[in-house]
């Protein structure tokens, strides 16, 4: 039976801000408070998704989240009918409004743990919604998530959902931003890899000292769990605290593994030589041959690397074996990592290609190619299972784009999230989309009694 990997891409929501929330995202706090343009952050994310179907890669789209989040305020202690509650918000407490619009649900990287069906005990495919609850403003997202992938992967009988882990900081789990898997074939059981920066109970544990770790290692073993994921399948890896401390609040913006493959900075891990040597070890038992390509500091500075997004890229596997990194517009303006890469794709090795891709409504708030997708290893039967409404077709593309430029604005500013307006704009899309994409009530808007 054939097996795919399906790239399922975050839609850039209406309310997309710049509003500096993410501390410890150097991009997120150099470009708080400017103008977004929601519009044109859709469209480039769009555009990803359609180049990469183009080149025959699978892939699905991923439905933004109702915003701004009226329910969320009222938990806070804002009255009054929706347009109030906006408006008092606005008054009394501006950067909590800024907080409920938040359009970060788009870097799908985070909204959750896949595991494919050849890993996990029960043969179904898994999915663990993260918490986020390392940041006010992704800590709500987590509900609405948990709906909209239990409406794009329903079939029971191949797929499992589990809630999100407890909202403490003790497991606070970040998704597959610091998740990866390695295998010989999709199809295939492989070896998953989740590094996090810290030990909650364990205080032997180094942790870094300017900026916050977000994913504990109990969190990561608890996912494990939950998924029924084997030892011998399983390898865990600390972050470095030195590079958190230097913007890296995620392992994809200092590492990223696809197939046998992990492309990573000599600065990613601490213990580096025995966290390969597990992985090395591990998925030679399932028959596969593990490689590793590091990048070295002296060509590829961490700052280097924050700045341009090198290592959020997606690495992504060719039918004829080879492998294609997709960049940012950032990477190219980078001497050095543009230098780098030229290198990379002329020595021989798995990564053939480099594709650009300009994303800059999503890099100027810390998100990168690989922020944008949600990575799900499917096999035929799987993949035939999930809602198709959801797939990205060259016709849905166009739905897509048709649907943005009616309903998105082209600028948006700190003031203009008071405007009570946006709200009802923001359910009209949404409503809309969920016929398109087919995912039904999803929403606390089209819930409610």
């Amino acid at each position: 039976m054939k097996s795919f990997e399906v790239n399922f891409d975050g839609l850039v929501g209406p309310t997309h801000n710049y509003g500096g929330l993410s501390y410890g995202n150097v991009a997120s706090q150099s470009n708080s408070q400017q103008g977004s343009n929601p519009r044109e952050a859709a469209r480039q994310g769009l555009a990803k998704m359609k180049a990469l179907m183009e080149m025959g890669f699978k892939q699905g789209v991923l439905a933004p989240q109702e915003r701004p989040d009226v329910a969320a305020l009222r938990r806070l202690g804002f009255t009054g009918n929706d347009a109030e509650v906006i408006q008092r918000a606005a008054k009394e407490a501006m950067p909590l409004l800024v907080a409920s619009c938040s359009a970060s649900s788009m870097w799908v990287a985070n909204a959750a743990t896949v595991s494919p069906s050849a890993d996990t005990a029960d043969g179904r495919v898994h999915f663990t919604a993260a918490n986020l609850n390392c940041k006010y403003h992704r800590s709500i997202e987590h509900p609405t998530t948990s709906r909209v992938l239990g409406a794009m992967f329903s079939d029971d009988k191949v797929f499992a959902h589990h809630e999100a882990l407890p909202a403490v900081a003790q497991f606070g789990d970040e998704g597959a931003a610091n998740h990866t898997r390695f295998c010989r074939a999709y199809g295939e059981s492989g070896v998953e890899f989740f590094v996090y920066g810290r030990s909650a109970f364990d205080s032997r544990y180094p942790a870094p000292q300017k900026y916050p770790a977000r994913q504990t290692l109990e969190a990561s073993q608890a996912v494990a769990r939950l998924h029924g994921l084997r030892d011998d399948g399983v390898v865990y890896a600390q972050q470095n605290p030195a590079v958190i401390d230097q913007g890296v609040f995620h392992n994809d913006v200092i590492s990223v593994g696809n197939g046998e493959v992990l492309f990573y900075h000599e600065d990613a891990f601490l213990e580096t030589d025995a966290v390969l040597g597990q992985l090395q070890a591990k998925l030679a038992s399932k028959g596969g041959r593990f490689q590793g390509i590091c990048v070295p500091r002296a060509a590829v500075t961490v700052e280097d690397a924050v700045r341009s997004y090198l290592f959020n890229s997606q690495l992504l596997s060719r039918e004829d074996g080879s492998m294609l990194l997709v960049v940012p517009e950032e990477c190219r303006n980078n001497e050095r990592v543009w230098a780098y890469l030229g290198q990379l794709t002329s020595q021989g090795g798995p990564v053939k290609e480099v594709k650009v891709f300009d994303l800059k409504q999503s890099m100027q708030n810390g998100g990168g190619p690989a922020c944008l997708r949600l990575r799900v290893a499917l096999k035929e039967n799987e993949l035939a299972a999930v809602n198709q409404g959801v797939i990205m077709t060259a016709p849905l593309y166009d739905t897509l784009v048709q649907w943005v430029d009616k309903h998105y604005r082209d600028r948006l500013g700190e003031t203009d999230l008071a405007d009570p307006q946006l709200l009802v704009e923001c359910r009209t899309a949404l409503d809309e989309l969920t016929q398109i994409l087919k995912l039904g009530s999803v929403y606390p808007f089209q819930r409610q009694p």
